[in-house]
């Protein structure tokens, strides 16, 4: 009996790509300079920030999360950071300049 060759139908299946839409986090604040010998960031708030609060900082050669225990301005403790107000943070790994925070 002679082989028969069956006929292969392969489904044409149009694969629309579906866009997700990424929720973009919006950063609260910006690392504007870093004492190293203290780990003090000095961050500019964009939003109202309380002390207790957990963060992430984020920028090229920066990723990590903490809790912010210590916000002072003008060696003052405060327990807010107003929106626009430059606050020194106490942290434990280091920041650099230009590295955004966002909430955790």
């Amino acid at each position: 009996m002679p082989k028969v060759k069956k006929a292969t139908i392969k489904s044409k299946i149009k694969v629309k790509a579906v866009k997700l839409k990424k929720v973009l986090e919006k950063p609260i604040g910006k690392v504007v300079h870093f004492y190293n010998k203290i780990k003090v960031a000095v961050v500019k708030f964009s939003k109202p920030f309380k002390a207790g609060e957990k963060v992430k900082f984020s920028g090229a050669t920066t990723s990590f999360s903490q809790v912010i225990s210590s916000l002072e301005i003008d060696h003052k403790k405060v327990k807010t950071a107003p929106k626009g107000k430059k606050i020194g943070i106490k942290i434990l790994k280091r920041a650099r300049v230009g590295d955004e925070i966002f909430k955790a």
